[in-house]
């Protein structure tokens, strides 16, 4: 079979994902003139949940058009704030613990595998909560069952945090949601969390709030500064908190 000629060019934001060669624009690659155009660009590298448009000559196509010989293509980065079919709703690999503990910190509804539990079942998950999956692992941002995916592109949670802020645009709810297990905090009164309490913490402190799912309690305790600081900066580039109990501990 003739292998079909194409040139194609890749948004820099994509080279991470592709071979040094395929940086260049105008890169020529061959094809077996019956695969999608889709399939041919994760076939080098780049999962399609980090693809935005696909233009061919200047005119944008969809995944599924099978390119011809001298097709001139341009694949670009997803635009942001990224649209998504439903809420924006996360679930984290077991890489990714403290990213997953400051957007349960911003109220962000985040779930997150703690134990690895393999990708199909990741991706299942991801289908069947529809949630969005945050990982840096590229072959599991390739499983056609996913809900939809976002590939974390830095190792730092602090840039892994703003990074997944600035694409997704999730509303930010502060102090709302338990950071151990994603539960909702509730106000709670000091003599209905006593019994979980040491002496020095009921000695110093009147306000708690507790998760409704796991019982964790919460109070503004010594790390409460840190944790505000990131609260602050989030707040103050992405968005404008909703109502918010207490959550330090």
């Amino acid at each position: 079979m003739d292998r079909t000629g194409i040139r194609l060019a890749f948004s820099p934001h994509l080279h991470v994902f592709v071979a040094a060669r395929l940086r260049e624009d105008g890169a020529q690659v061959r094809t077996d003139g019956v695969s999608s155009l889709g399939h041919v660009v994760e076939s080098l590298g780049v999962p399609l949940t980090e693809v935005g448009a696909l233009h061919v000559g200047g005119r944008e196509v969809p995944p599924r058009y099978v390119p011809v010989e001298g097709d001139e293509v341009r694949v670009r980065e997803v635009t942001r704030p990224q649209p998504l079919p439903g809420p924006p709703r996360f679930l984290l690999d077991v890489h990714l613990g403290t990213l997953a503990r400051r957007l349960r910190l911003l109220g962000v509804d985040t779930a997150y595998e703690s134990v690895d539990i393999g990708d199909a079942a990741l991706a299942a998950r991801s289908a069947a909560e529809q949630r969005v999956m945050l990982s840096r692992d590229r072959g599991l941002l390739h499983r056609r069952e996913l809900w939809a995916g976002g590939y974390v592109y830095s190792h730092r949670p602090p840039e892994q945090l703003k990074d997944v802020l600035s694409r997704f645009a999730p509303p930010l709810r502060p102090w709302t949601r338990c950071t151990a297990c994603n539960g909702v905090l509730r106000e709670a009164g000091k003599e209905a969390v006593r019994e979980r309490l040491h002496g020095g913490t009921e000695r110093s402190y009147d306000v708690y709030a507790q998760c409704a799912d796991c019982g964790q309690v919460y109070w503004r305790g010594a790390h409460h500064e840190r944790l505000n600081a990131i609260v602050e900066e989030a707040v103050r580039e992405f968005g404008t908190p909703g109502q918010g109990a207490v959550a330090d501990r």
